[in-house]
């Protein structure tokens, strides 16, 4: 029995000695910028805005030269409607790192947000024209979304392009290429944008939608009888799908 009793009394000491390491490295991680910061954005990834608010608070506390967590955390609070502490993160990682323009183009969309399109389009043009920004793509969309929300159809054009231009299976700015040459009376052109938006991305409903709406404007009403059909058992916007099933029944009324 006592062999057992020295096995039992070895467990134990494993056990603590388990816990008290556990312990430490826990401790340790409360200690840790890097792993606070990686925290906040498993959070932030994962849609668990509070939480991530939490742990890149904790990153800052520990280390406030870190740029890239006073974005996250602007972002996270974007996220959650709380715009004037995201314009003051976004400005405080831009004091520290003034070239990280993924910031610039997160402080734009806020500003846009809130209805200051000339603060929004100065930081999108900044983000634009920064040459190692490996994601200009996205302040040239939102540049051309800016502009289109302005009516000013050509500048819209124009940037939504020069983001297709970097990245040609862009899905959401082929959908709002399509929106600008629709709105130009080009329908033609819409709904050839539409169809390489809809390649891109297949599933998207939005998308679908809006090349089916195109199609049947420019009386290619066999092509839009077939998109609304694919996608309207797949709506759940009651006001979709109502205006679907009116396209469908004058579709319907128009071929006979």
């Amino acid at each position: 029995m006592r062999w057992k009793t020295a096995l039992l009394l070895a467990a134990c000491v494993g056990l603590t000695l388990c816990a008290s390491s556990e312990k430490k490295i826990v401790q340790a991680r409360e200690k840790d910028p890097k792993y606070q910061y990686n925290l906040g954005l498993f959070h932030l990834n994962g849609g668990n805005i509070p939480e991530a608010i939490i742990a890149l608070n904790k990153s800052i506390a520990l280390s406030a030269t870190n740029h890239l967590a006073w974005n996250a955390l602007g972002l996270a609070q974007a996220m959650s409607g709380e715009f004037e502490e995201a314009i003051r993160n976004y400005q405080k990682c831009l004091a520290i790192n003034p070239r990280f323009s993924e910031a610039r183009n997160n402080l734009g969309t806020v500003y846009q947000e809130l209805r200051f399109p000339d603060k929004a389009e100065a930081e999108f043009k900044l983000a634009a024209q920064d040459g190692t920004y490996a994601s200009r793509e996205l302040p040239l969309l939102n540049l051309a979304r800016l502009y289109f929300s302005q009516d000013k159809l050509d500048p819209a054009y124009e940037n939504v392009q020069r983001a297709l231009q970097l990245k040609p299976r862009f899905a959401l700015a082929l959908n709002l290429k399509g929106l600008i040459l629709e709105k130009k009376d080009d329908l033609g052109g819409a709904i050839l944008a539409y169809e390489q938006a809809v390649n891109a991305v297949p599933a998207d409903l939005t998308f679908n939608y809006n090349l089916a709406v195109a199609c049947f404007k420019k009386g290619e009403y066999v092509k839009a009888k077939e998109v609304f059909e694919k996608i309207s058992n797949q709506v759940t916007d009651l006001e979709t799908r109502d205006k679907i099933a009116q396209y469908l029944k004058i579709i319907k009324d128009k071929l006979g």
